[in-house]
């Protein structure tokens, strides 16, 4: 009786054991099977039809650290394209009034703006020149002259890259949400062109939506000009002597032949100091600068002028020459003192938060 029953017992056993393998397996099946089908109809009927960029997933693979993903699927943009706002606004019909260096040192003593206390807090008034006087050429003293332009293009600068970092801190905020509004889509459409960016494609125009160290453009600016002596200077406003096959521009005197390029003419400094930041956020041949900015970003390290400009060699035809060139003259001067430079509100931003 005893074996009997044991052996019964066995087979009950057996039994529940296989049914329960049959059982897990067809439910395991039956999901995998229903699982895609239940997927397809949620994305087609509860899915927002908005524009979703699936932020984590693009933060954590996309724009992964080991991976700087850039340049990929950029547009071939011309210059008319990636400048269009900025020629819009050089076509201006406000005429900008030239002070001499006696106004302009007037204005500095009564705001009482000067070079050591920028270096001490790191604020910087917001005071806008539009163009450098005639008379600075002038100044016979090195260091006068040196702290004259440098007082004029500081603001500019630290302006322009306060934009762009602004611009970067919304970009993050819709990168962080799953869906965005009609206004974020058209923002990111204005921000795609003016990056020269494919549409949607978020990890380049991240890459290429950030500043230069405020040492890198003073040092380029004051080598570019002369500390602000050159005839492009003065007379197209051109800080960084950029050229142009197809806006208005200044033809160098000793141009070699066959070459038909200009130095872009502006209507303002403010506009030199923003098509600069453009073309170095923008064109192919500074593609490894963008690399290592990123690689700077994704290491928590601050943007170091001296380790970026080492791919400027290509900006100049003087090469590695122009890299040692501007390293001097950002050691020299103490540029980098500026870096962390922040504006300071002017009256109408207070005005606006009355």
């Amino acid at each position: 009786m005893s074996k009997s029953k044991k052996s019964g017992f066995l087979k009950n056993k057996s039994f529940n054991i296989v049914s329960r393998f049959f059982l897990s397996s067809f439910i395991v099946i039956s999901f995998f099977s229903v699982a895609p089908i239940i997927i397809n109809f949620a994305d087609k009927n509860f899915n927002n039809k908005e524009f979703t960029n699936n932020s984590k997933n693009i933060l954590n693979s996309t724009l992964n650290k080991d991976k700087l993903i850039e340049e990929d699927s950029a547009v071939d943009s011309d210059e008319r394209d990636l400048l269009y706002d900025i020629l819009e606004d050089n076509n201006s019909e406000i005429n900008l009034v030239r002070y001499t260096t006696t106004e302009i040192d007037s204005l500095f003593k009564e705001v009482n703006y000067n070079l050591k206390d920028v270096r001490d807090t790191k604020l910087v008034k917001p005071i806008d020149i539009g163009l450098l006087p005639n008379e600075i050429k002038n100044i016979a003293n090195t260091k006068k002259r040196k702290n004259m332009f440098i007082k004029i293009v500081l603001p500019l600068i630290v302006k322009e890259n306060n934009k762009i970092r602004i611009d970067r801190k919304r970009l993050f905020t819709i990168l962080n949400k799953n869906s965005n509004t009609d206004i974020e889509k058209k923002w990111l459409e204005k921000k795609y062109k003016q990056y020269g960016v494919r549409k949607n494609d978020l990890s380049t125009l991240k890459v290429r939506m950030d500043e230069i160290p405020v040492s890198l453009a003073i040092a380029q600016a004051a080598k570019e000009t002369g500390w602000g002596t050159s005839r492009f200077a003065l007379k197209g406003n051109a800080l960084f002597g950029q050229w142009t096959w197809s806006g208005e521009g200044l033809k160098p005197k000793n141009a070699d032949e066959g070459k038909d390029h200009k130095v872009m003419k502006f209507h303002s400094l403010q506009l030199s100091v923003r098509a600069y930041l453009r073309n170095l956020n923008t064109h192919s041949t500074y593609k490894n600068l963008r690399k290592a900015r990123t690689e700077l970003r994704n290491q928590n390290k601050p943007l170091d002028s001296l380790i970026l400009s080492k791919h400027l060699d290509k900006y100049a035809e003087t090469g590695s020459q122009y890299i040692e060139v501007l390293q001097k003259i950002i050691e020299q001067n103490n540029l980098k003192d500026f870096d962390e430079a922040r504006l300071l509100p002017s009256s109408k931003d207070l005005e606006s938060l009355i």
